[in-house]
């Protein structure tokens, strides 16, 4: 039987640790290009998608490209935007099992082809059920994947985050050493 530990994502979550400005891995710069990565934290990637309005949507894409372009480096690393996202809806969830007021609106993250998260709390049912009651339209997909519906009733699937929102963090990155 699986072990509950209270409060073990908002750990991961709230970890105090330095975004960082790589090189580019030799093996990513063929899709990345040579230049500078961002390893960023949890709590960035938190703030980025509290950011997010209910009725519009984003992508990991999105979030990565803003945090880099805050950050200063020509990317941001696609593997721990990606898992920095799943440690946000599972300690999204803990707090709403807490009932702790406002939660981050996890579900608004949607993969770039537009089809929804499996590994998120509940799976992609409960974030087609959160989506729904946002007003959106879920369709079916070809396959496993639930997809959203492009001729849904709202306007933008996709929306970036505004410039006019200042970035939480410090300008400054530790260098890896």
């Amino acid at each position: 039987m699986k072990t509950v530990h209270p409060g073990r994502w908002r750990a991961k979550l709230e970890k105090d640790q330095p975004a960082k400005i790589v090189p580019v891995p030799p093996k990513w710069q063929r899709q990345y290009g040579r230049g500078t990565m961002l390893i960023s934290r949890p709590i960035d990637v938190d703030w980025l998608i509290r950011k997010v309005r209910k009725g519009r949507l984003t992508t990991p894409t999105l979030i990565r490209e803003r945090l880099a372009r805050d950050y200063g480096a020509e990317n941001a690393c696609p593997l721990c935007t990606g898992i920095f996202i799943r440690i946000v809806a599972e300690a999204a969830e803990e707090d709403r099992r807490a009932r702790k007021g406002r939660i981050t609106p996890y579900w608004r993250v949607v993969q770039s082809d537009g089809s929804l998260y499996t590994k998120f709390p509940g799976s992609a049912a409960a974030q087609a059920r959160h989506l729904r009651t946002e007003g959106f339209v879920i369709a079916a997909a070809k396959g496993r994947k639930p997809r959203f519906d492009c001729a849904c009733r709202r306007r933008p699937i996709v929306v970036r985050i505004p410039r006019s929102v200042p970035p939480c963090w410090p300008s400054r990155v530790s260098p890896r050493r």
